[in-house]
Formats: C-alpha cells, sequence, structure tokens
C-alpha cells in the first residue's frame, strides 16, 4: 500500500486529502498516475502531469521515480 497525499488543486479534483492505493512493490510515479487516470479520469491525469511527487524527501517529476510508502503529488504553487 502507498499513502497518497493530495494537496491543493489535485486535492479538490479527487476530493480527498489523502489515501491509501494497493500499487505493487517497485511501482512508479508513471504508475501513480495510471492508476489516478483510471480512478479519477482525464482532467485529473492533466492536473497530475503538472505536479511533482515528494517522495521520501526527493522531489521529483521522473515518471521511472519509484514510490515508497508515502508520496506528496504537489501541484504547481504560486507566491512570493
Amino acid at each position: 500500500m502507498v499513502e497518497v497525499r493530495y494537496f491543493a488543486a489535485i486535492a479538490d479534483a479527487v476530493g480527498k486529502n489523502t489515501e491509501s492505493l494497493d500499487l505493487p512493490s517497485g511501482a512508479t510515479v508513471a504508475d501513480l498516475r495510471a492508476t489516478l487516470a483510471a480512478t479519477y479520469g482525464s482532467e485529473v491525469d492533466t492536473l497530475v502531469g503538472v505536479c511533482a511527487f515528494l517522495i521520501g524527501d526527493e522531489l521529483t517529476r521522473d515518471p521511472a521515480a519509484m514510490l515508497r510508502d508515502r508520496v506528496d503529488v504537489l501541484p504547481p504553487f504560486a507566491g512570493g
């Protein structure tokens, strides 16, 4: 199981802040994205396409990055 935490626009799109997904050992960001697209549809897939992923203490956009027990899905943030 992978705990997925959502923030800002992506949390609004999926209607929750967190969920646990049954992804296989060795699953990647690409696997997570495919699962989210299949579950929530093309609108969420479009949003996830511009997100970064915090895996452990590494921020990545690499689709081949392997997931751990928890991943944060982070949409672009504005601010100053």
